[in-house]
């Protein structure tokens, strides 16, 4: 009998970070492709567009007015999903039963108000630049403000956690090319941090340490899953990885959130963002799209000693430019499912260029 081997034989791989598995195999990219392989024409862009919310001096769709700004301009989402003013309040129906309940959650129907804040963090006054096409002292700025932002939204009573974000390209969900992110503060914490914290927690209980420090660590003696590396941070493709070229940047240093990095490791992220989507961009000759967010401890009253701060990439795209990796089916209904590995990833992606 063949002894079993990660690069051939399908395998469940587990994430520490979320408790859940992920399906590989790695025997099915030798299945024939019938797919469309292709390139996307370039994208050209102005670098302004007169008819963009976000270009200075433009009027946004409710009627705001940009400023003529030079650097980053934040505002609050002109349509948000979150409201500073939502009342408090919780709705739920008991369930015919007759069983005791112990807490809301046994009920059938709950609801809960949910009070937020979301803003807008526009990158650059260009309307035809990527983080990827930045010059990293503009990026170093952007990472500045995402520092502030956490800090100020943070420091609100009613907030307990600041995720920032940036979805990339029209296929996840972009609605307007110019570099922007965004940033819901939310009173509650969503679920994918919420996992995050159970495990991170668990770990640093049972083992005194950090889980991320600890898994870096790992990767960095391995190397195979290691993409880039700089003073401050490094880039991976998570062994875990759900879509082809997910990767997770992480801090060396155990820092919890961006208000705790020094000039230095802020230059450190500036760089590896931008040269971690360089790469991103020549892998398939195309400004690649994503959806890119920062997990860092949540903004309550404790400490948090166990939050590592850290980062998710989740690119799309699989084979080609217009070759998309979907979740259907059994990854729907059972388990997310792989074919590339993480170590094939990696791979292809340390051997993009970063010019």
């Amino acid at each position: 009998m063949t002894s079993f081997d990660l690069k051939e034989h399908p395998h469940r791989r587990f994430n520490p970070l979320t408790r859940e598995w992920v399906l590989v195999s790695p025997h099915r990219t030798e299945r024939p492709w019938l797919g469309q392989v292709e390139k996307l024409p370039p994208e050209s862009a102005p670098s302004y567009d007169p008819d963009c919310y976000m270009c200075p001096g433009n009027h946004r769709a409710t009627g705001a007015h940009n400023p003529v700004y030079a650097g980053t301009l934040v505002f609050d989402n002109d349509y948000p999903a979150l409201l500073s003013e939502t009342p408090e309040g919780e709705w739920h129906e008991v369930g015919k039963s007759g069983a005791a309940r112990q807490a809301a959650e046994d009920d059938l129907l709950v609801a809960s108000a949910e009070r937020g804040i979301c803003r807008v963090v526009c990158f650059s006054p260009r309307h035809d630049l990527t983080v990827a096409r930045m010059e990293p002292a503009d990026l170093r700025r952007v990472v500045d403000v995402w520092a502030e932002q956490y800090r100020e939204l943070g420091a609100l009573p009613f907030i307990n956690h600041v995720q920032i974000f940036e979805n990339r390209g029209t296929i996840m969900g972009c609605s307007n090319p110019h570099p922007h992110g965004q940033i819901w503060a939310n009173a509650s914490l969503p679920n994918e941090p919420a996992k995050e914290q159970l495990t991170l927690g668990a770990y640093h209980a049972s083992q005194g340490a950090c889980l991320l420090c600890d898994y870096l660590a790992l990767e960095r003696a391995r190397g195979e899953r290691l993409i880039i590396e700089n003073r401050c941070f490094a880039a991976l493709a998570p062994f875990w990885a759900i879509w082809p070229f997910e990767t997770m940047l992480i801090g060396k240093r155990h820092v919890a959130a961006l208000d705790e990095l020094t000039p230095d490791e802020r230059d450190g992220l500036a760089d590896i963002l931008k040269r971690l989507t360089t790469r991103y961009d020549h892998l398939f000759e195309v400004s690649f799209p994503y959806s890119m967010g920062f997990h860092q401890r949540p903004t309550d009253a404790q400490p948090h000693p166990e939050w590592h701060l850290h980062a998710h990439f989740y690119p799309p795209l699989l084979r080609s430019a217009t070759v998309r990796k979907f979740m259907v089916g059994y990854e729907m209904l059972g388990t997310p499912q792989r074919d590339i590995t993480a170590e094939t990833a990696a791979a292809h992606l340390r051997e993009m260029k970063e010019t």
